[in-house]
Order: C-alpha cells, then structure tokens, then sequence
C-alpha cells in the first residue's frame, strides 16, 4: 500500500452556518504531508477546539480507514489503517495533545481497519473498545487483540440500536452483524449526532449489510463516511438515497489495484450537484459556504 495516497472527498449542497454547528478540521501530522479532512467550521488548531464542537478528523491513509474523534473533552477512534500506518497514527495523535482515548471502535477485522490500532493501545490507556465478534486469524488482528488485553480493556460487541454518549454528541450503533462468510459484511456502522448534524460510519459494508437498514429510517445524515473505499460492492442508490449526504469522505489510495472508487456509483452525487471524485488532496469546504 502506498502512504503517499489521495484521500478523496465528494462534497455537496454546502449548509448554512449556525452558532455551534458540528465541524471537521484538518491537523496534519508531523514530518508527514498534512493529512486531507472535511472541515465544516474549521478552528486554528486542535487544542482549541470549544466544549461544544465535534471535531472529526479523517486521516490520509490510502487504501484504507482512520478517522479521529473529539467532543468536549472526548476522543473516539474508528479504524486505524495499516499496520504500516502505526507511527502515523501516533503521531497525528500526539499532535492533536491526546493521551489517552475514551472510545476505540474496529469497525471489522480486516487489516485495513485494525492494522494501526494497536499502535495507540500500546502507548495510551484505551477505556472502551468495540469490535464486531467475528474475528480473523491475521497477525494484525492478533495483535490488536492482544493490546487491548494488555490494558485489561475488554472487546465489547455492541448490540443493534445501541447508543452512548459523547462528549456532547451521541453515538448510535445502527448495525454489528454477525456474519462471519464476509467480514465486510461485519462492519460495525455507526451514527455520531451532534446537534443537528450527523456523521455516518459503515466501514467496508457491502450492499447486503445496507439493505439490512433500508427500512430503519435512521440513515440520513449530514456527511457519509462512503463504505469500502468506494467499491461498487458498497453505496447502492437506495442506501445513498436514504442517507442524502451533504459531504461524502472516501479514503483510497492512489493508483490503487482495485480500481476504487468506482466511477458508476457516484452518478447520483452528481444529480445533487456534488463535487466529483478527484484524485488530488481533499479541500476545506464551510457552511457558511466560504470554501478555503
């Protein structure tokens, strides 16, 4: 996997900004390039960040996932790219100032997802981890599993419609299947609201996973973390119909050998005006519809 990856960003009908409106910020690590984000009301830096904002952070990992988050004074951490990315990790963390982090959440066992969370398990105390209960034989996992051990911090396997708070946000469990044929298909997606404002997880969800939550009527969402990577196995119209995204965040790597994200499944961004996929470092776009 290449690290000098394009993390590419789909962007569309900018909100209009509000007192206290959730954000996104872009906080590069050090000594690497500055990681691609989604911002919404950017602030100067990271430490700065109001008890009342959400702050999501996706970080540059190419050809697979990592996101950090802040609310009031907690942090929460989905995926953590590859094993390869364990120092990048580290280091876009310690230069957000955290230390510890309150919520970790595997979204499934593949490498691409839970390679680089050990690496924080190993250097800061963890307080609640989830992870689907289908597992892998894979050294990465292993590890990760073995990390969170270590801390005496037990893997929880969040049920349906679970929820917990964060910060001043709340965080909703809207899937942790447990179909082991396809781990892709064990991908915990979650729901993070802040206000008036959501962000949706799905991990590498394939189509069958999203057709589970057609019915639900809890997918619409402000900003879509687009699941596998834009693969045409994920993001199926009805699925994309149902959330109608403003901002949707796929992290790909460059000249990747799947050939992500695939072309055909983003017709429907463009009919909402959306940016387009474009292989080149993700810009900054406001609500109040200043783009920097």
């Amino acid at each position: 996997m290449k690290r000098n990856s394009v993390f590419a960003v789909i962007l569309a009908c900018v909100l209009c900004l509000i007192t206290g409106c959730t954000s996104t910020s872009n906080v590069p690590p050090p000594t690497i390039e500055p990681t691609p984000v989604v911002t919404v009301q950017p602030t100067e830096s990271p430490t700065e960040t109001p008890v009342s904002e959400l702050t999501v952070h996706f970080i540059d990992v190419g050809q697979a996932d990592a996101a950090v988050l802040q609310c009031g004074d907690d942090t929460m951490m989905i995926d953590g790219g590859n094993v390869a990315d364990s120092s990048l990790i580290v280091a876009y963390l310690k230069k957000l100032n955290i230390d510890n982090i309150d919520y970790m959440v595997c979204t499934h066992a593949h490498e691409d997802h839970v390679g680089g969370l050990s690496a924080p398990l190993s250097v800061m105390p963890v307080s609640a981890v989830y992870a689907p209960s289908a597992e892998a034989d894979s050294k990465a996992y292993q590890n990760f599993k073995r990390k969170a051990a270590d801390q005496n911090t037990e893997i929880m396997h969040p049920e349906n419609y679970e929820s917990f708070p964060f910060g001043s946000a709340r965080v909703e469990i809207l899937a942790c299947p447990d179909n082991a044929d396809n781990l892709n298909n064990t991908s915990i997606i979650l729901k993070v609201t802040h206000k008036n404002k959501s962000f949706l997880f799905t991990g590498d969800a394939e189509r069958e996973e999203e057709q589970t939550l057609l019915d639900r009527g809890l997918l619409k969402s402000d900003v879509l973390k687009v699941g596998h990577h834009g693969s045409d196995t994920s993001t199926s119209y009805p699925f994309l119909r149902e959330v109608m995204p403003k901002y949707a965040v796929i992290s790909v790597g460059k000249d990747n050998f799947i050939r992500t994200p695939y072309g055909s499944r983003f017709e429907p961004f463009k009919g909402r005006r959306c940016a387009g996929v474009q292989n080149r470092p993700a810009r900054r776009y406001n609500y109040d519809k200043r783009r920097r």
